[in-house]
C-alpha cells in the first residue's frame, strides 16, 4: 500500500502487527515502544524523520487505552504524571529542533541511528545488571512462606542505595507524592522528565525506555506505578510531540491510524499482565527490548537502506 505523505510503500498487515506488539509492550512496561516502532518503520524504508513523528502520533491513542486500564488497577500517580509532563514537553521540543538541524544537514538518518544504538544498549546493560542482582539478593533473603500476593507486588532494587541518596538532596521546592510514597525535589523530577522528552523528540515515541527506568532508579517510584504513570504522562507529551512534528511535516497520519488498530488491543493485554509480575521481574523482562531495537537499527544501517 502506498502512503503519499511519507512516499512509502508498506503492507498494512505489517503495520497492524507492529502496532499490536508495541501495544502489548507499552501496556506492560509503560513505554511508547519507539525503540521497536522507530526501527520497525525504518526497516521498511521510511525516513527517520517520518518514523519519529509518525511513531509519536500512533502512541497517543495506544497510551490512552493502556493508561485507562492502569488507572483502574491503581497504578497511576496523577500528580507525578502532570509534573513530569511539563519537563517532557520542553525536552520534546528540544529533540524535535535537533531533528530539524540534522535533517537540514542531510545526515539525520546516520546521527539518529548511532545515538539510538548507544542509548538502547546502555539501558539494557544497566537494567540487566540491576535486575539480576536484585533478584539474586531477594532469593537469598526470601522466607519460605512468602505469599503470592506479596511476591507479585515486591519491588526491591540493588540500586536502592543510590536512589535513597538522590531522594536526600533537599533542593527546594520538595514535593510529596502520596500515591507513590516518595518525597523528592521538584527539580530532580523535572530533569528526569526533560531528558526523557529530549529523547522522545529526537528518537521518537514517548521515551518510556528512558523515563520508566529513571522513575524507578532516580525518583524511587515503585515499578508498577512507574509503568502506569509513564503511560499517563506519555498521553500529554506525545500529543505535544505529534503536534510539533506535524507542523514540521514529519507525521504520516495514515500510517499512525493503521498501527493504532493493532495497538489498542495489545495495550489492554499488556496492562492487565503487569498484575502477575513483581517489579524486578518486569524490569528484567524489559532488558531484551531495547536490544531488539538496536539490532533492527544496525540491520537497517548495513542492509542497503539509504542513510
Amino acid at each position: 500500500m502506498f502512503f503519499p505523505i511519507s512516499h512509502a510503500h508498506v503492507s498494512p498487515i505489517y503495520l497492524v502487527i507492529v502496532g499490536f506488539l508495541i501495544g502489548v509492550l507499552g501496556g506492560f512496561f509503560g513505554v511508547g515502544g519507539s525503540f521497536i516502532a522507530g526501527p520497525a518503520l525504518r526497516l521498511v524504508g521510511i525516513e527517520w524523520n517520518f518514523a519519529v513523528g509518525t511513531d509519536l502520533a500512533h502512541i497517543v491513542g495506544k497510551s490512552i487505552v493502556a493508561a485507562k486500564r492502569h488507572r483502574a488497577l491503581g497504578n497511576v500517580d496523577l500528580r507525578l504524571g502532570l509534573i513530569m509532563a511539563i519537563g517532557t514537553i520542553a525536552g520534546a521540543e528540544g529533540g524535535a529542533q535537533l531533528i530539524e538541524v540534522f535533517k537540514r544537514a542531510g545526515n539525520v538518518n546516520v546521527v539518529v541511528s548511532v545515538v539510538s544504538i548507544v542509548i538502547y544498549v546502555g539501558i539494557s546493560t544497566f537494567m540487566m545488571w540491576e535486575s539480576w542482582k536484585t533478584l539474586a539478593r531477594a532469593k537469598r533473603s526470601a522466607g519460605p512462606k512468602k505469599s503470592a500476593v506479596r511476591a507479585s507486588k515486591a519491588d526491591e532494587s540493588a540500586f536502592q542505595h543510590v536512589t535513597k541518596a538522590i531522594q536526600g538532596w533537599r533542593v527546594p521546592p520538595m514535593i510529596t507524592l502520596q500515591e507513590s510514597g516518595v518525597t523528592i525535589s521538584l527539580w530532580i523530577s523535572l530533569l528526569v522528565a526533560f531528558i526523557g522528552g529530549l529523547c522522545s523528540g529526537f528518537l521518537g515515541g514517548g521515551a518510556g525506555y528512558i523515563r520508566m527506568p529513571s522513575m524507578v532508579y532516580v525518583l524511587g517510584i515503585p515499578t508498577h506505578l512507574a509503568v502506569g504513570t509513564d503511560l499517563f504522562e506519555i498521553i500529554i507529551s506525545a500529543s505535544y510531540g505529534t503536534f510539533t512534528h506535524a507542523i514540521k511535516g514529519n507525521v504520516d497520519i495514515l500510517i499512525a491510524l493503521v498501527m493504532n488498530t493493532g495497538a489498542a488491543v495489545g495495550a489492554q493485554l499488556g496492562a492487565i499482565s503487569t498484575q502477575y509480575f513483581a517489579g524486578p521481574k518486569i524490569r528484567l523482562a524489559f532488558v531484551p527490548l531495547p536490544l531488539i531495537g538496536a539490532a533492527i537499527v544496525i540491520y537497517t544501517m548495513f542492509s542497503g537502506h539509504k542513510l
